[in-house]
């Protein structure tokens, strides 16, 4: 039986500032509303948690925010109810994670970035986060080159072993985190009591080793970081057709 994310709280990540964009979208334009196709990257992401079946976003905005407000204010509804969590300063990942918990229902949470695309089946890893009673799994990407974004190492049982940054020497292809998350409600409770503005350097990467399981999935994965990606972001999303167009 196919699973969808009806029932579960899907967290996106949409405060980024964009640094690395600043010369393709100017200093008022956040990241999350940076164009894909014609379509703003917070709108193909909306969509395509409602097509997985989510109908409840929890979005986590910071930067620019307002313009983010005026632009969710004009979108068309769809099926989601979209709440809408806004910091009163940059918090960083962990921070807007802490600053959503009082608005968090379900058990699993699941935490997304809003910046980034992965083909895969999220109704299906939660499906396996479940069965597997893991506290948190963290969804993990074959990656042909791991340079930007660091590397993941799974020991023998799945869990995850090490984090290794991405300045740390190492390249090539290798598993990389997609940026997406399943939390159980104690963990969320827990990464709460947690201190650091980064959710990985100051919560997972500090978690007791056997805590976090990698779920690997083999398919495209892009972050829109660079005005390269963002630029191949709209090839790869219409390519795969895991967006359906509006």
């Amino acid at each position: 039986m196919k699973v969808d994310l009806a029932g579960i709280d899907v967290v996106v990540l949409a405060g980024g500032l964009g640094t690395r964009l600043r010369d393709v979208l100017g200093y008022d334009i956040p990241k999350v509303l940076a164009p894909i196709g014609g379509r703003t990257c917070l709108d193909l992401i909306i969509d395509w948690l409602e097509e997985q079946g989510a109908r409840r976003l929890v979005l986590c905005l910071g930067h620019l925010a307002s313009r983010v407000t005026d632009h969710l204010a004009a979108r068309p509804p769809g099926p989601a109810v979209l709440v809408q969590v806004i910091e009163p300063e940059l918090l960083g990942t962990a921070g807007a994670v802490r600053q959503a918990r009082p608005v968090l229902k379900s058990d699993p949470v699941m935490v997304m970035n809003g910046d980034t695309f992965i083909d895969a089946d999220l109704g299906a890893f939660t499906a396996r986060h479940r069965s597997s009673g893991a506290a948190v799994s963290l969804l993990a990407v074959e990656a042909d080159n791991t340079d930007r974004y660091g590397r993941l190492e799974l020991n023998t049982a799945g869990f995850i072993a090490k984090f290794i940054e991405k300045d740390a020497g190492r390249s090539g292809a290798g598993l990389a985190s997609a940026g997406i998350h399943l939390f159980s409600a104690g963990m969320l409770d827990f990464l709460a009591a947690m201190p650091g503005p980064s959710l990985e350097r100051d919560v997972l990467q500090r978690l007791p080793a056997g805590t976090i399981r990698g779920d690997v999935v083999r398919g495209p994965f892009v972050d829109i970081g660079t005005p390269e990606s963002l630029a191949w972001a709209a090839t790869m999303i219409s390519s795969r057709r895991f967006i359906p167009p509006r």
